[in-house]
């Protein structure tokens, strides 16, 4: 932190020689001294009065590259500031706020300023790199400024503009593809059009009408058949897959339900969530991600929609464990219907979650458990492993997740033990 006092080491010592001086020239009667010492007072006076008597308008503009950062990105904050002052102003001290979450070094050397009387003004262009450390929306800033008169006596500590808000995303970890086992899974192969997000649609030739336009004709099945075909779109139904995120307080830490990035075990869930969603999209899915009551924590994304997968990142920015809820809603949603991949992120769940899970197995392809229970080694006897258990039992394929263990490990230990058609 910056220091309060009004005076630089320089100017502390020419107040202190000024008492010196005046002292001395009482005791000895030397009226020069005296001189030094009133000469010594009205240059610190006058110094400290340039900085706080006269006008000086400051402006901040705040910019992040990126605008949004993920969990244990980097983000630059870049600052400029507008300085209008009718007297120069030496170099300075500068430093910037940073909230719990987010570390760097905001600090350094402010730019010595011209005077404003002959022209528009100077702007500092001031940079630095920050970490982000904990998912939310974090405010950066203001930011403090230390100005020094041109003599360097006296200093003045100033708080100009305001903070910004910087979105953390939840980290987005690479998990191991489903492609192998697509055909049971909801769905067949998909062509390079369907992972661009437009749909499979598998063009097939039929005969020429006039009126057709030439753009359309399928000049490869017309040299083969000896007369003109033209492409003709038919609609293949995009495979559907659901990721549910467990909100129920009673399964994660009290700090679930206070504030993004308290609790290290929801924080893995939410990210595991959004890693699995954007794993389903590239794989060809068009995916919906819901919380355990059914509600949509994001609208649903299509097959290859990169952009979609973006915006659930910052959804999920903000996403805390809720006070009510439970697993049992998830039974009445997918009652008469059937879904491909069914991905549940948990945490410390009970023998009467997995009771309301077990008939979610019927109505899905692919019924996948991902528990974070723990923050260390797991009790194989305690009422979580249990509760997995007797999941695994009923036909879930189940993965316990340390919060700070390889999410992409525990993915594909439980995607590689196969596949069920949903009813079978």
């Amino acid at each position: 932190m910056f220091s309060r006092w009004p005076l630089t080491v320089r100017g502390t010592g020419a107040a202190v020689l000024a008492v010196l001086c005046l002292v001395l020239a009482q005791r000895f009667a030397l009226a020069e001294l005296l001189y030094l010492a009133v000469l010594l007072v009205l240059l610190v006076a006058g110094s400290i009065a340039t900085l706080y008597l006269v006008r000086r308008t400051e402006r901040v503009t705040r910019s992040f590259d990126p605008a949004v950062v993920p969990v244990g990105g980097e983000v630059v904050v870049g600052l400029r500031v507008e300085i209008r002052s009718a007297l120069p102003a030496a170099q300075g001290q500068w430093q910037d706020a940073l909230p719990t979450g987010v570390h760097g070094d905001a600090t350094g050397v402010f730019p010595q300023t011209t005077s404003g009387v002959r022209v528009k003004g100077h702007d500092a262009q001031l940079a630095y790199t920050a970490t982000a450390e904990r998912r939310g929306i974090r405010n950066i800033g203001p930011l403090s400024v230390v100005a020094t008169d041109p003599f360097g006596l006296a200093r003045r500590h100033r708080t100009i503009g305001r903070a910004l808000p910087l979105t953390i995303t939840p980290a987005l970890v690479e998990l191991g593809v489903l492609a192998d086992r697509s055909g049971d899974l909801g769905g067949g192969m998909h062509t390079a059009t369907d992972q661009l997000g437009q749909g499979a649609d598998n063009l097939i030739p039929r005969h020429y009408v006039p009126g057709d336009s030439m753009r359309r004709i399928h000049w490869r099945a017309s040299a083969h058949r000896d007369e003109l075909m033209v492409r003709q779109e038919e609609q293949e139904t995009t495979p559907e897959a659901v990721v549910v995120l467990d909100r129920t307080a009673a399964h994660w830490s009290v700090d679930a339900t206070r504030a993004p990035g308290t609790d290290d075990r929801f924080e893995a869930a939410v990210s595991a969530c959004l890693s699995v969603a954007a794993l389903l999209v590239r794989e060809g899915y068009t995916v919906a991600v819901l919380d355990g009551d059914g509600a949509a924590l994001s609208d649903a994304i299509d097959a290859g929609d990169t952009t979609g997968i973006e915006r659930l990142a910052i959804d999920l920015a903000t996403v805390k464990a809720r006070r009510e809820g439970s697993l049992g809603g998830l039974v009445a949603l997918f009652a008469g219907g059937a879904t491909g991949p069914l991905v549940v992120v948990t945490g410390a769940i009970g023998e009467a979650d997995a009771a309301a899970l077990t008939p979610l197995v019927h109505h899905t392809s692919l019924p996948m458990l991902l528990a974070v229970t723990s923050t260390g080694p797991l009790d194989p006897s305690g009422p979580v492993s249990g509760a997995l258990r007797h999941a695994a039992e009923t036909g879930w394929r189940v993965a316990e997740v340390d919060a700070g263990a390889d999410l992409a490990a525990a993915w594909n230990a439980v995607a590689d033990r196969g596949a069920r058609r949903a009813g079978v």
